[in-house]
């Protein structure tokens, strides 16, 4: 299963890699950086995270590589949560779609798992950014993910942003901490306000947070709580 995982992944990213780029769309390279959340949280619990998602890419319009990460560190216990980073290919199948594979690693608590990366990346109808991704590690499991969002426009500068993280698991992985089934999820509201043409807009929201399951057993079993709700502070960064 490890060595099948590699090489659908593998595959899937020398067929884009191999995918003809007219002359003219070669020399239009861009390039860019953002933080879609960068913020301080502070638990029901007194917990205090320091948390992040953002990614940089380098590429054309048909073709770009993405580095993607995102973590949790827990700035009481000075260890992180959850830690993760993703390389992937990606290339547009659509008007508002594209289609991505890679590899992502994970070392959250000292334990490291890498999985190959197959994902849909686009805007949905009624304007909602959809990110779905399929996982396969390497040890053999298989989950998948959907992060959906809005950006809710009140005036030229402030906006509210709803957004949803859910996580499914079609095998259990105890060493991960993590159940079949429906895992876990993350549902957030943040208000931000547009500075510097939206290069840079702080904002304020909360976090929910809920373990399910076998994951939410695992993480009891470790005396870890399952479910928390978080007060942010943060800012978005686009370059």
């Amino acid at each position: 299963m490890r060595i099948k995982s590699f090489l659908v992944a593998g595959a899937v990213v020398a067929a884009l890699a191999a995918t003809p780029v007219s002359a003219q769309e070669t020399n239009l390279v861009y390039y860019g950086f953002q933080l879609e959340e960068f913020e301080h949280r502070v638990g029901d619990e007194s917990e205090e995270l320091l948390v992040w998602n953002g990614d940089t890419f380098v590429g054309t319009d048909e073709l770009k590589l993405r580095l993607l990460s995102e973590g949790e560190y827990d700035t009481n216990e000075r260890k992180f949560e959850t830690l993760e980073n993703r390389l992937v290919l990606q290339m547009p199948v659509s008007d508002f779609f594209d289609v991505k594979a890679g590899v992502r690693a994970d070392t959250p608590k000292g334990k490291s798992r890498l999985y190959g990366v197959l994902g849909l990346t686009g805007l949905a109808k009624q304007w909602i950014e959809v990110d779905a991704d399929l996982f396969g590690s390497d040890k053999g499991d298989a989950s998948a993910r959907l992060d959906a969002e809005y950006e809710l426009l009140l005036t030229n500068r402030i906006t509210l942003t709803p957004s949803a993280d859910l996580n499914v698991a079609f095998s259990d992985d105890r060493k991960m901490g993590v159940g079949s089934g429906f895992s876990s999820a993350e549902v957030g509201l943040r208000l931000s306000y547009d500075i510097l043409d939206r290069l840079l807009s702080p904002y304020v929201g909360v976090v929910w947070e809920r373990k399910f399951g076998e994951t939410a057993d695992f993480a009891r079993e470790e005396g870890e709580d399952v479910e928390a709700w978080f007060f942010a502070i943060g800012m978005k960064v686009l370059f």
